[in-house]
């Protein structure tokens, strides 16, 4: 394990040269309380724009779960995160504290109800050292990237619970105060990538869905999902399959009526049966048009059944790929693969999946 040592931070590597770095406000609403007005659903965006500004479009990081936008800007081990990484590839990047997160702050005045803190127990167990506990998915034993031993005891396992928090308990507010904060942000950044990453996933689609002609591509990092069930056994966790608000479907569905759907088999060994939209399945417009790709990693929870995803997807006539990080050599990561050892690598990946799909070789 790297630990770091006085004068690590201050020469870190090459320097990071910015023509310009700052930030915005986005989602805001008054709302009115007994003690007077207040604001709610905010989102914190903030941005670094590379004085070599080499890529055409702008990327807008959306992070996960109980975290917040700083998932991107570092890693627990004192690294720079894949914010920095794209923009020394020549990208222009926007880091989204969704509400609710991070320096958007979380009131219950302001968004309701919320879900307790993670514990060290828990985010072990799912994130840091799965492979203590391998019966709760094949795929744990070959977890093996975290810089750190992982356990409870790990002081990097630290670093990383201290940024995360509590979320809105109510997921379908949650998505339509990201869909809000995150379409204004397109607004002011102009057409864009969309990057998510686990419960920012149905966030992504529901963004895409509010400002389609504004995305150039999506890139869902181990989606928040299966279809449907979410992490639950529930099939009305996610009624509309791949959110929790509704999206636009083509035919519609009419005020109060449920979508349909069925168990599709798991497709091989060491995956899950998932739910799909029964036939004949319901389009979204609004997911089409431009390439999505959903990446996972070999390791996670997610590998399992984000595939479930990616069926959806498909259904409703999205340009969808599926990349497994382990076909592309990049192996041993678990859900955060972003504060991994190897968050380069995983980075690379997706990099070359963006400038194969939107740029000339």
């Amino acid at each position: 394990m790297r630990s770091l040592k006085p004068g690590d931070l201050h020469a870190a590597g090459e320097p990071l040269n910015l023509a310009a770095h700052g930030s915005f406000w986005t989602g805001i609403e008054r709302k009115a309380t007994p003690g007077g007005t207040i604001v709610a659903g905010q989102a914190y965006v903030e941005y670094f724009i590379p004085s070599a500004l080499t890529r055409p479009w702008p990327i807008l990081m959306l992070h996960g779960g109980g975290g917040q936008g700083l998932d991107y800007l570092g890693t627990p081990d004192g690294r720079e995160g894949w914010a920095k990484y794209f923009v020394r590839q020549g990208y222009a990047v926007y880091v989204m504290d969704r509400p609710g997160h991070g320096r958007a702050p979380f009131h219950p005045d302001a968004l309701g109800e919320m879900t307790p803190p993670g514990t060290f127990e828990l985010l072990s167990a799912l994130f840091t050292n799965p492979g203590a506990r391998p019966e709760a998915y094949p795929q744990a034993r070959l977890h093996n990237q975290w810089p750190g031993p992982g356990t409870v005891e790990d002081p990097l396992l630290e670093a990383f619970i201290a940024g995360t928090g509590p979320a809105q308990k109510d997921m379908a507010a949650s998505h339509l105060a990201a869909q809000k904060a995150g379409a204004e942000a397109l607004d002011k950044i102009g057409p864009a990538i969309l990057m998510t990453h686990s419960a920012a996933g149905p966030c992504g689609w529901m963004i895409a869905d509010a400002r389609p002609h504004l995305v150039k591509a999506l890139v869902a990092v181990e989606p928040f999902g299966p279809p449907f069930t979410g992490m639950s056994a529930d099939p009305t966790t996610l009624p509309y399959g791949l959110t929790a608000a509704p999206l636009t479907f083509d035919p519609p569905l009419a005020q109060g009526e449920a979508l349909s759907s069925v168990e599709r088999p798991a497709p091989g060994a060491d995956l899950k049966a998932c739910r799909v939209q029964a036939e004949p399945a319901r389009a979204l417009p609004n997911l089409q048009g431009y390439p999505i790709v959903v990446v996972t990693a070999q390791a996670s929870w997610m590998a399992a059944d984000n595939h479930g995803t990616v069926d959806v997807l498909r259904q409703a006539g999205a340009d969808v790929e599926h990349v497994r990080l382990e076909d592309q050599g990049v192996l041993g990561n678990g859900h955060a693969l972003m504060l991994e050892r190897n968050s380069d690598a995983c980075a690379a990946v997706i990099e070359r999946w963006i400038a194969g799909k939107l740029e000339t070789p």
